[in-house]
């Protein structure tokens, strides 16, 4: 149960990322910057869901941000607080599925309706990359995949002696099962989101909360331990 907590985030990061992208006009909620790159596609072809994409990274960093200033006045013991943040994640969620379920698939991009529900799903996953660097600082980061995947790739390097650096064998091998943990949970959770799109559509937003309460469940068997 000790890489639990991270793994679930991993795959629910990946999931509800692909999840949003497939029904939301290609809107990123876990990588937020990957918006810039659909925005101006959007933009150079004509489609749809450009203001989703332009206010995801202000959403983003503005919940960040108050989650990190309210967590430095809030008391009480850290592993309470990382509950709390992933109960609200839960309930974000729960809101943002219902609200893409109410949309359907085919809907206007540039609605009230689908932006609303595209910041409440940006805004459940900005609350999962803070709490993951704010109370769970020695994990591997559970959405961004692109700097661990570099990290998996130096560590193999450094196991097969190419690289120079002299490097702990045992430190290594620590950090790579850490970090590939994540990589592969990450890319499992968007797997599973396409095959669930593909077959159920917007329904398959019914499982994100359901794995940010089995994350709930991991911290809180790991805290007992």
């Amino acid at each position: 149960m000790k890489n639990a907590l991270p793994a679930l985030l991993s795959v629910n990061a990946g999931y509800v990322d692909t999840a949003s992208f497939l029904a939301l006009h290609g809107l990123f909620t876990a990588h937020v910057t990957g918006n810039f790159v659909t925005l101006g596609a959007a933009l150079v072809m004509g489609s749809t869901g450009v203001l989703a994409k332009l206010l995801a990274l202000p959403v983003f960093c503005a919940v960040i941000f108050a989650l990190r200033w309210s967590s430095g006045r809030l008391s009480g013991r850290l592993q309470p607080q990382l509950r709390g943040v992933l109960a609200l994640q839960a309930l974000l969620l729960v809101f943002g599925g219902v609200l893409v379920f109410r949309l359907g698939i085919n809907h206007d991009g540039d609605s009230p309706a689908e932006v609303v529900a595209g910041m409440v799903l940006v805004a459940a996953m900005a609350l999962q990359n803070a709490a993951s660097r704010i109370h769970l600082p020695s994990a591997p980061p559970t959405t961004m995949m692109t700097g661990t995947t570099t990290q998996v790739m130096i560590d193999l390097a450094d196991l097969a002696g190419v690289s120079q650096a002299g490097a702990d064998r045992s430190a290594v091998l620590g950090r790579l099962a850490k970090v590939g943990a994540n990589v592969a949970a990450f890319a499992a959770g968007c797997g599973v989101a396409a095959l669930l799109f593909h077959f159920f559509g917007v329904g398959c937003f019914a499982v994100p909360p359901l794995l940010t309460l089995a994350a709930v469940a991991a911290q809180r068997a790991e805290a007992a331990q």
